[in-house]
């Protein structure tokens, strides 16, 4: 029987033994590799420590934490101001006055104050959520509760004024000092005139 060469079989099976004989075929290859993937690895332009990353918000976080230049340098997630009410709660119309006065020992509203209270009218009418406090006053003579009294009258009767002028009554509370609060200390008679009157406060 006839003998077959054992190198030549493995060299016609398979066409790459050359490489399975000898070291330093294998160390050419892993240097191809090592070179193949080094230059995948810089196949990119893009640097991670450069790339920009987004938050949850959805911002633009530059490297080192800040926030990317929206074009105005603010951060746009920033509450927006509230305004502020245009009048306070309590504050009286601008350029009326809040005094009704009255003569001696009377609770006639005069004519002359008439103007007055419209002004006050369209005022309380421009709003139903305003409310006034009527506060009766009277001069230092007379008794304590005859003054209250009297003040008490004052007050309703600025009260029926400005509900024929429109004012709800329930924008609306009269109350009387009597001679307890007055304007003026003094005891002569400019003193008891300024202290006769009805004086409107808002609340």
């Amino acid at each position: 029987m006839k003998h077959l060469d054992t190198s030549t079989q493995v060299s016609s099976r398979f066409p790459f033994g050359s490489w399975l004989g000898g070291a330093p075929n294998w160390r050419h290859a892993a240097a191809a590799c090592v070179a193949a993937l080094a230059l995948a690895g810089c196949g990119s332009s893009v640097k991670l420590d450069e790339a920009p990353v987004s938050d949850r918000t959805g911002v633009a976080v530059q490297p080192g934490g800040g926030l990317a230049d929206s074009g105005s340098g603010a951060d746009q997630r920033a509450v927006p101001s509230v305004q502020a009410e245009s009048e306070q709660v309590g504050q009286a119309p601008a350029g009326l006055s809040r005094l009704i006065y009255f003569d001696f020992d009377d609770y006639t509203v005069k004519p002359e104050f008439m103007p007055l209270l419209e002004g006050h009218a369209r005022f309380l009418n421009a709003d139903r959520q305003r409310r006034v406090v009527l506060e009766g006053h009277t001069d230092e003579r007379g008794g304590r509760e005859y003054n209250l009294a009297l003040g008490q009258r004052r007050a309703d009767a600025v009260r029926r004024s400005l509900a024929l002028l429109g004012v709800s009554e329930q924008q609306m509370e009269s109350v009387s000092f009597g001679k307890e609060k007055p304007a003026n200390p003094g005891s002569d008679e400019e003193a008891h005139r300024q202290n006769r009157r009805v004086e409107l406060s808002y609340r």
